[in-house]
């Protein structure tokens, strides 16, 4: 099985106000998240700061610049009172074939996706992932993605921090981490509240965001 280090492609960190939680992870890393860009259709944009060479850690919240979306914003962000650390992502080479292995499980990933988002520099990055909708145990479980001929957005993102581990609880601990090996994860998954728990070298020593 793979380590979540080796496979971890970002972290998503969503909170009601991306512009004041990059000043507070600015003071709290030394490092301060560039704007990524929109995701149309969402009402959502971002902004981003590596932890590595293939990983990042995304900050996602509401996007003034688009209308209301139809439906509600992804990660409950509707209802949010301040950031949390809802989930995290895999890098997948075949898609497709993670959502067919799933299946064979019994773990509905749902279908293939195709997405886009625009870049502040008017270039538009677009990846294949599964349906983040679905239930995945509370965000432990990841959703996958593959950005095909799009370069990873670690490479251009800030520099200077590292993850360093991710941990994880859950009421259902063992059901869940069952649900891990069956992907192919290595993840220990600790009885507890349902939560996630990213611990970051930077600058300033070390963050633990969950």
């Amino acid at each position: 099985m793979a380590s979540v280090i080796s496979m971890l492609d970002h972290l998503v960190y969503v909170t009601p106000d991306v512009d004041s939680t990059i000043e507070q992870l600015e003071r709290l890393l030394g490092v301060r998240a560039a704007i990524g860009g929109q995701h149309p259709g969402w009402g959502t944009r971002n902004a981003l700061l590596s932890v590595g060479p293939l990983a990042y850690l995304e900050i996602m919240g509401p996007d003034p610049g688009q209308p209301e979306p139809a439906q509600a914003r992804p990660f409950g962000i509707d209802a949010l009172t301040g950031p949390r650390l809802v989930t995290w992502v895999a890098r997948a080479d075949d898609v497709q074939s993670v959502i067919e292995n799933a299946r064979r499980h019994g773990v509905d990933l749902g279908e293939l996706q195709t997405r886009s988002r625009k870049k502040p520099d008017g270039s538009v990055l677009t990846w294949t992932m599964t349906d983040l909708t679905k239930d995945r145990r509370n965000g432990i479980v990841p959703y996958f993605i593959n950005w095909g001929d799009s370069p990873h957005p670690a490479g251009g993102s800030p520099q200077g921090c590292r993850l360093l581990s991710l941990e994880a609880s859950h009421p259902e601990s063992k059901d869940v981490a069952r649900t891990l090996k069956s992907l192919g994860i290595d993840l220990a998954v600790s009885p507890g509240i349902a939560g996630l728990k990213a611990t970051i070298e930077c600058p300033r020593g070390r963050l633990v965001v969950e």
